[in-house]
């Protein structure tokens, strides 16, 4: 029986895409003294391809555009400065997300999330989401010292909802750092697609969040 289900943040409960295209396009505005000598769909689309979806700090992404757009009156600093202090602002859910944590807490499904990344930078877009009240644990590398796929970081979160491995499914965007080191420890693995990938050895594949429920539905027929 499934007891608990455990989400990554970034690319499946948040869609990180269009969170980072508003933020860019926001931020263009925002500082547009000292960049308007930059065509602004240059500037966002320099952006997008130096941050490679997350995988690339802030700060090497900064001091790129600073350097290669001779940016002036501005700092790599007050760049990623600016960035810290404002992503949350522009935080895009996944459809359904709010429907679909109501639905499994309605359920007596425990939920806990776990992503990497700075700690407070996460917490700080988790809230704007509005769902941190949801989640029975949420486990931020940064802060755990310890960051997916390294199997200790979903131990933890198992130990923490008092759950087997078996007794939960995990639900990521990323075929190495969620699905496959989720299997890795026992969990069910639940693909949330992206366009990114394809083939990726899932027990489950989702487009969408509220098919989450369904599987659980469906899974409950096996016990």
């Amino acid at each position: 029986m499934i007891k608990a289900v455990v989400f990554d943040l970034d690319g499946t409960l948040l869609n990180r895409d269009a969170s980072v295209k508003l933020f860019i396009e926001n931020q263009y505005q925002r500082l547009n003294k000292c960049l308007n000598h930059i065509p602004k769909d240059k500037y966002i689309t320099r952006f997008i391809e130096l941050d490679n979806r997350g995988y690339v700090w802030k700060d090497k992404v900064y001091q790129q555009l600073v350097d290669g757009f001779d940016i002036t009156g501005l700092t790599r600093e007050d760049l990623l400065e600016d960035y810290i202090s404002q992503f949350k602002h522009s935080c895009v859910p996944f459809s359904n997300l709010i429907h679909t944590l109501e639905k499994l807490k309605n359920n007596n499904i425990l939920l806990g999330m776990i992503t990497n990344g700075k700690g407070q930078f996460q917490m700080d877009n988790i809230k704007a989401l509005g769902i941190e009240k949801y989640f029975n644990t949420i486990l931020i590398s940064e802060w755990e010292g310890i960051k997916k796929p390294e199997s200790q970081i979903f131990q933890t979160a198992l130990n923490k909802l008092n759950v087997l491995p078996s007794e939960s499914i995990f639900v990521g965007d990323h075929p190495e750092n969620d699905i496959k080191a989720a299997q890795h420890v026992g969990m069910i693995g639940v693909w949330k697609r992206d366009y990114q990938w394809d083939d990726v050895q899932a027990e489950f594949v989702v487009e969408d969040l509220e098919q989450i429920p369904l599987i659980l539905d469906e899974l409950s027929q096996y016990n």
